[in-house]
């Protein structure tokens, strides 16, 4: 499961780098490209002509290429505002904060995806050996040997049973003590079913709410650019589509946030289910044991009567 999952978020990350590969690659081709300075050679002096000539020659095609190199000059210093660096440090403080807060939200949610795979890993190799054991046992003497002082949640529910056997040592009631028993079972369950889902919360927060922080960050962007639209009282492209890209990086920020997100909480959810069911299988193998025990006492006892 944990490996289709990362093969499925392969493909996602692939296709998102391509996509921004192919957007900075169109950023960097110029808009209106500088005309090509074209030499006409029915305009050129003749080989013999005078030393005026040549002069006047190289002067006039002086000014063209100094004009083409700043041409380019202004190309490319508009092309590194319309970076998503460029366009960051030039945004609003509002916009900035917002983007910043969508970075940490999404830095969070691959953190978690990687702490909680390590923690799913561990706990299902634990308590699947140790409900191998709790299987294989025949009493709940013996399942406390096989399980020595593990820390999974099998040993809690082993040791429970045996203090509630313990506690109830003496009453004539079999099925008082395995309510109480199963009351406790319920109470280790829900308690590790909690535990066990910190985090997803978060995710589901971050999964909800990004888009909508990111279009706030929008909204605000495009506002303070028709303000400086109406300053300027002048509707030029150029003047207008900085603040407009600026305004829409905080969306695509929040998407960026929010998507892998949602993936990651799916993903947590279904591992979560399956985990859950193995503590119920350990759960119900340790009230079988503490059954057993309990028809082994009465069969005893029955024998020690009976001679």
């Amino acid at each position: 499961m944990m490996t289709s999952f990362l093969v499925r978020c392969a493909i996602v990350l692939s296709c998102l780098s391509v996509a921004a590969g192919c957007l900075a690659h169109a950023q960097q081709q110029p808009a209106n490209p500088a005309p090509a300075v074209l030499t006409d050679v029915s305009v050129q002096p003749p080989a013999k002509a005078d030393a005026t000539g040549a002069v006047t020659g190289a002067s006039a095609a002086a000014p063209t290429a100094e004009a083409g190199a700043k041409g380019g000059k202004a190309v490319a210093t508009g092309l590194d505002e319309l970076s998503p660096l460029g366009m960051f440090l030039k945004a609003d403080i509002v916009v900035k904060a917002v983007m910043i807060a969508l970075a940490l939200a999404s830095v969070a949610s691959w953190t978690i995806l990687i702490a909680k795979s390590i923690e799913f890993s561990v706990l299902r190799r634990g308590l699947s050996g140790a409900l191998r054991k709790l299987t294989a046992a025949k009493s709940l003497a013996e399942a406390q040997l096989a399980l020595g002082k593990g820390k999974n949640v099998g040993s809690v529910l082993l040791q429970a049973a045996i203090a509630e056997a313990r506690l109830s040592a003496g009453l004539a009631s079999d099925e008082g003590i395995k309510e109480r028993a199963a009351s406790s079972f319920s109470e280790i369950v829900r308690a590790e079913a909690r535990r066990v889902r910190t985090g997803m919360g978060l995710l589901a927060t971050v999964g909800a709410i990004s888009p909508f922080v990111g279009l706030f960050g929008t909204v605000w962007g495009i506002m303070n650019s028709f303000i400086g639209i109406s300053k300027s009282q002048t509707t030029n492209l150029a003047v207008v589509a900085p603040g407009i890209a600026e305004a829409l990086l905080a969306t695509a920020i929040g998407l960026a946030a929010a998507i892998p997100a949602v993936i990651i909480y799916n993903h947590f959810s279904r591992v979560t289910k399956g985990y859950l069911e193995l503590v119920n299988r350990a759960s119900g193998a340790t009230g079988r044991l503490l059954s057993r025990d309990l028809d082994r006492s009465h069969v005893s006892v029955h024998a020690r009567a009976a001679e």
